[in-house]
């Protein structure tokens, strides 16, 4: 039997999700899925509108088996370390291979991608031309001396799969499945179109019942920007916040100098923002800093337990074949950042998580 991995953040979970594990399913008879989601903020820095819960239940209810955490310590990092993280966990269940979207059709193309960047000295190219105010995907492609549109987000999340399956295992074996959507489309009313898009859609008040499954409509949340925004600015006012994980030392005073100055994450990285810094990075400093994930994170975190969300009755049978590390560890620093998220989330949003987080049971389906 193979034993297929994905890596999702399901904010929401919507009809491309569905389209994908139905492909998987179609690919692969009787296979068993594992999906690992990302919670209650995700890699780009964003606030979920799916708590970890519903996230748990729209996949078990459409095709994915077994649902486990990738915690917020890990899943609100950068694009490497986030793909490292969750084959790190995926790893614990001895999957045979990992699948994922891309832009990209040719999986080579990007595997040679691979090979280009462990030139020694392709990260110092990389630096050369931020330095140079290009962005980071720019930055990437003229390293390589490569068309930039290669480097999109599927893409490059796909990249840091290839590389995270060389170091920790390469006998997963990764396969992608092509994108039927324009990432950068945030107007387009397709059966299928891209989690950016419901979210905008979302935002106009528009309606979304043609682009989720039927389930997920019940789940969908909306959240208090503002009362996360006077957290994050109370955080700024009390703390040396060069200490948080991604705020440069330049960067950092950038925050300080203007955070009296407005009233709204949107605002501060108007003020902000340079060529050099993504939104994304900076979506995720503003996280980083709310949640209080210190530069040496990775001194003080290890993946001392596994928390399985929930599974269906084929997930239970496989789960009983595992010795899995499955008592949390309540005193570490992953379990107690955990516990902090869902409680902001709670906060925010006045959707009560914080019953599921704590009672530590998964849904079973």
């Amino acid at each position: 039997m193979e034993v297929i991995g994905v890596i999702c953040e399901f904010n929401p979970f919507h009809n491309g999700h569905k389209y994908f594990i139905d492909k998987i399913r179609k690919q692969e008879k009787n296979a068993l899925i594992i999906a690992i989601v990302s919670n209650y903020f995700t890699e780009r820095g964003e606030v979920s509108i799916l708590s970890k819960e519903d996230k748990t239940k729209a996949a078990l209810t459409n095709g994915i088996d077994i649902v486990v955490e990738l915690p917020v310590i890990f899943a609100t990092q950068s694009a490497d370390i986030f793909a490292l993280s969750a084959l790190n966990y995926l790893n614990y269940f001895h999957i045979t291979k990992l699948y994922f979207g891309t832009e990209e059709e040719n999986l080579e193309k990007l595997n040679k991608i691979v090979e280009l960047q462990n030139n020694s000295n392709y990260q110092d190219k990389v630096k050369k031309y931020l330095n140079l105010g290009n962005s980071y995907p720019t930055s990437l492609a003229k390293a390589l001396e490569l068309e930039d549109n290669i480097f999109t987000p599927n893409n490059l999340l796909a990249i840091s799969y290839l590389k995270s399956i060389n170091l920790v295992n390469k006998n997963i074996t990764p396969v992608n499945i092509k994108r039927t959507n324009d990432f950068n489309d945030l107007e387009s009313s397709d059966f299928i179109i891209s989690a950016s898009n419901i979210r905008k859609k979302i935002e106009d008040n528009k309606d979304i019942k043609d682009y989720v499954p039927k389930n997920v409509i019940e789940y969908i949340t909306s959240y208090d920007e503002n009362k996360l925004f006077n957290i994050f600015k109370m955080i700024v006012l009390r703390d040396d916040i060069n200490k948080y994980l991604t705020v440069d030392e330049g960067f950092g005073n950038r925050v300080k100098k203007y955070i009296l100055e407005v009233n709204s994450f949107k605002e501060l990285t108007n003020k902000i923002k340079t060529k050099r810094y993504t939104y994304n990075r900076i979506r995720r400093m503003y996280i980083h800093i709310i949640l209080g994930i210190l530069k040496n994170w990775n001194e003080i975190v290890k993946y001392d337990y596994v928390k399985v969300l929930g599974f269906n009755k084929q997930g239970r049978k496989y789960l009983k074949t595992l010795e899995l590390p499955l008592k949390i560890n309540y005193d570490s620093n992953v379990y107690k950042t955990e516990v902090l998220a869902a409680y902001i989330y709670e906060v925010i949003t006045n959707k009560k998580v914080l019953d599921f987080e704590l009672a530590n049971k998964p849904v079973i389906f």
